[in-house]
């Protein structure tokens, strides 16, 4: 299992990074797909017709986000943890992002997802 920890700079203000992260309407526009997302501690959550989904487990509002994903079939060993970190910056919010109990096999595409899915899309979201 492995782990991804990375920073990405975005040039929107934490809340508004936060709320294209939690708000259902917000996720259709900057993926594309339709979304299942629900501020609600202990939700399901689901992005990219279901390719990604799980569990929301802690919301900290404009700060914090740590949700529970699942890799096919939601066994212990198939479960990795992602918590998002906004901090403010001069040039708006740096975003950290670590995930956790990654499987080998999958550790490519999930570090490929997360610079060209979500921080691609979400710079092209607030460069509009």
């Amino acid at each position: 299992m492995k782990i991804f920890k990375k920073y990405f700079k975005i040039t929107a203000t934490p809340a508004d990074v936060y709320n294209a992260l939690t708000n259902k309407a917000m996720l259709e526009i900057w993926t594309g797909e339709d979304a299942v997302m629900e501020e609600v501690t202990g939700s399901e959550f689901s992005l990219w017709e279901e390719s990604i989904s799980g569990i929301n487990l802690e919301f900290e509002k404009d700060r914090k986000i740590v949700q529970e994903w699942f890799f096919g079939e939601e066994d212990e060993d198939k479960k990795s943890i992602v918590t998002i970190k906004l901090h403010p910056d001069k040039k708006g919010t740096i975003m950290e992002v670590v995930q956790t109990n990654i499987p080998d096999d999958a550790y490519k595409n999930i570090a490929e997802g997360w610079e060209e899915d979500y921080y691609n899309g979400l710079n092209e979201l607030f460069q509009e």
